[in-house]
């Protein structure tokens, strides 16, 4: 009998291999430093956003650090993109070091071959995840529109590729997303516009402390149409100034995306997730409206969505087997 059952084990098919939860994943692309100065500063940049990731259970890849060699860096980022194209929750990638500009293409500067934003491009096109492109480099401007794109959301450093000085709002951007006094809103978490917001803030600040001329003012696009909003169209986290040609602003959808979630946002499904983001968009498109519409058709829409969305934190109890 011993025989026969090693035999039948030997011959039945392997199990399958557990599927890896799908997990938001952070990809942390560290640029060349060109000093030992930056690189001591690169590399903390980088460790804050390894301790976010670990904090948001998020996966974490480091791309720039260590041993230089084959495949490069550049090769290393096309094949780790091209390796998550799949999956719902976003992936995160995080652009750390110096870039430039030469009037057609925008680069970062890696060890070995730079990455173009032309680049980038091509490898984000098989992306089927929601996207947050952060480019905390010099020159990183050009990258929002040629990276813009539907569920996707591109920050850059600055807002033209003209800005080609240092920047420092890769600094405060990775002290941020984890910085509980990020929080604006006090939801208990620190969303992707939030930190944003703080981290311009801070650079503005650090410009005005020193009485030096700013030399990068990041932008954000969210909405795919190309165009960077700047933290000073904000009070909160609401957009309130007028965009030119009545252009939409920018914010509701990176206000969606948390790197670290409440203990509230993890206990939602995806799916529950998902309607919910879908609902606070259809809202604030809704509140765009408002003047276009009858009021009592405004009031009347804006309560059918509101009710909904209400019904996703607290469930219905109908049909519930309770005591």
């Amino acid at each position: 009998m011993p025989i026969l059952l090693a035999m039948a084990l030997a011959l039945a098919p392997a199990p399958e291999p557990t599927p890896t939860p799908d997990r938001p994943t952070v990809l942390v692309v560290v640029g060349t430093p060109g000093s030992e100065e930056y690189g001591r500063e690169f590399h903390r940049w980088a460790s804050l956003w390894q301790a976010a990731a670990a904090k948001g259970s998020a996966d974490c890849v480091l791309i720039g650090e260590g041993p230089e060699g084959n495949p490069t860096d550049r090769d290393r980022l096309r094949a780790a993109l091209a390796e998550r194209a799949g999956g719902t929750e976003p992936l995160w990638l995080v652009l750390i070091g110096h870039g430039t500009f030469d009037g057609r293409e925008a680069k970062i500067n890696l060890r070995g071959p730079d990455a173009t934003d032309a680049e980038l491009l091509e490898w984000l096109k098989p992306m089927k995840r929601p996207v947050a492109v952060l480019d905390c480099t010099a020159a990183s401007g050009p990258f929002v529109p040629r990276l813009s794109g539907p569920n996707r959301i591109i920050a850059t450093a600055t807002r033209s590729g003209d800005e080609q000085n240092y920047a420092r709002f890769g600094q405060y951007l990775a002290e941020s997303i984890g910085d509980p006094g990020t929080d604006l809103d006090k939801d208990g978490q620190v969303s992707l516009l939030e930190a944003f917001l703080v981290a311009s803030g801070r650079v503005a600040e650090f410009y005005r402390s020193k009485s030096r001329l700013a030399t990068e003012h990041p932008i954000l696009d969210d909405n795919g149409d190309r165009l960077g909003t700047p933290a000073d169209f904000f009070r909160g986290v609401h957009a309130t100034k007028q965009a030119k040609a009545g252009a939409q602003l920018d914010g509701p959808r990176a206000h969606q995306l948390h790197l670290i979630p409440s203990d509230r946002e993890r206990r939602l499904s995806p799916e529950g997730r998902r309607r919910r983001d879908e609902l606070e968009l259809a809202i604030t498109a809704l509140r765009v409206r408002k003047q276009k519409l009858p009021e009592a058709e405004y009031y009347r829409q804006l309560e059918a969505l509101m009710l909904e969305l209400g019904r996703i934190y607290v469930p219905s109890s109908t049909g519930s087997s309770g005591r």
